[in-house]
């Protein structure tokens, strides 16, 4: 039988962790293949010290890797959309499969990638690019093959949701915990694809693909990050019997799809609403199994590592298999456009925080605009103005209402005379 020859492009965190725990699992990961398997190259800028190298291949040009006719799968880790872009398609011309744990590419040129490897007749695997550790991309390719997704909802961003775990739990500013989040090695030094929901835009839009048999549509996914959340935000929705959470959620709405990522308040009693710190989960809703929930390590050197060796698993099997077709990039013969609807467009409840001046009629008039709008309100609270303060704090939740309607009754709240500054709003959904 013939031995299949992996190439590793890639030797920093993620690859570090692929070429340790290949190396410590061989024998079990072969008996699982059914065949032998062997790290033929591995294409660095440098050496990793985690890693002994003694027995491998080394190369600093990542493309001797693609270019190596021994090579049957190459192991793509190194990151971002250009020079990774351009090792994939060689890949690919060159009639190899690729792993890669790369969610930015897979989202911005899985299209192009994908229609490439089908030509070709090659496997692009990729259960690594979202939420790490968790196998979700096999739980909706296989495990819910089934199933008529009808929605998905995920926090699939480590660093975001430990700010705001950290927030909650210990009352510390945004800015705080952010420091600490790069110091800890969870944010970068420029955090923004973090924080301002970009990274998990990425992963959504290739859940939602799987999900609705639609092609990716990255530029589509309504973004929204969570540098405009405060503490006192976090203390209100507490009070209310929700917390805050980043979440990208995809729901199928007839021939639509809604595809966002933002802040949302979520009951305190909904099992997501309780995931904390820098691990990840992901709601899936089918309509024959129902919920089904996904929870684990979102990101690390060896969790992803994990993701990745069930890719490389499943692409030897199949070559192994000796099968003459490759396996569906997105698990489906054929996908089907879909409308991804505009935001404004979108029905959901909403909390809403404003400062008011401490006088009575002011709750009436905001009720009266709301109202006018066709939107109730479901809670409303009001803070003592502090001693001397002429100004005091109401926040409300209202029923659901399509977000133009939302955003046409905030700007009239905004101009009431009584009202400070812009009104803070933050989406609510049940995901139950």
């Amino acid at each position: 039988m013939k031995q299949v020859n992996i190439g590793i492009c890639g030797l920093g965190t993620v690859g570090s962790g692929t070429f340790n725990v290949l190396t410590r699992n061989l024998e079990q990961i072969q008996s699982r293949i059914g065949g032998s398997i062997n790290i033929k190259q591995i294409g660095a800028r440098r050496d990793n010290p985690a890693c002994d190298l003694s027995t491998v291949e080394v190369t600093r040009d990542i493309f001797d890797v693609v270019k190596n006719p021994e090579i049957d799968i190459v192991v793509e880790l190194i990151g971002g959309t250009t020079v990774a872009k351009d090792l994939v398609l060689q890949a690919i011309a060159n009639g190899k499969h690729v792993v890669t744990a790369n969610k930015a590419l897979i989202a911005e040129f899985g299209n192009e990638i994908f229609a490439k490897a089908k030509d070709k007749g090659v496997t692009i695997a990729y259960e690594a690019a979202v939420a790490g550790g968790i196998p979700i991309i096999k739980a909706l390719r296989e495990g819910l093959a089934g199933n008529r997704i009808n929605w998905l909802a995920g926090i699939i961003n480590g660093t975001g949701n430990f700010i705001l775990t950290e927030m909650g739990d210990k009352k510390r500013d945004f800015a705080d915990v952010l420091k600490e989040a790069q110091e800890k090695g969870y944010a970068e030094a420029d955090p923004t694809f973090d924080v301002e929901g970009i990274d998990a835009a990425h992963k959504l839009v290739i859940l939602a693909s799987l999900a609705f048999a639609m092609p990716l549509q990255y530029d589509k996914v309504f973004t929204e990050g969570i540098s405009g959340i405060e503490t006192k935000d976090i203390d209100n929705a507490d009070r209310l019997g929700y917390r805050i959470k980043h979440i990208g959620i995809a729901r199928r709405v007839d021939n639509s799809v809604e595809l966002r990522v933002h802040p949302t308040l979520i009951p305190k009693k909904r099992v997501i609403a309780n995931v904390d710190g820098v691990m990840n989960a992901v709601l899936v809703n089918g309509d024959a199994v129902g919920p089904t929930l996904y929870y684990g390590p979102g990101a690390g050197a060896e969790p992803t590592a994990s993701s990745v060796i069930a890719d490389i698993v499943d692409v030897a099997r199949h070559i192994h298999s000796g099968a003459n077709t490759a396996i569906p990039s997105l698990g489906f013969d054929a996908l089907s456009d879909k409308d991804i609807m505009d935001i404004n467009d979108i029905e959901t409840s909403y909390y809403l925080r404003l400062v008011v001046d401490d006088k009575p009629g002011v709750l009436s008039q905001l009720t009266t605009a709301l109202s006018d709008a066709s939107i109730g309100i479901e809670a409303a609270h009001q803070e003592e103005p502090a001693e001397g303060e002429t100004n005091a704090e109401i926040v409300l939740l209202t029923d659901k209402s399509a977000e133009s309607n939302l955003l046409s009754a905030l700007a009239k709240i905004e101009k009431l005379e009584c009202v400070q500054g812009d009104v803070k709003k933050i989406r609510v959904e049940s995901l139950g």
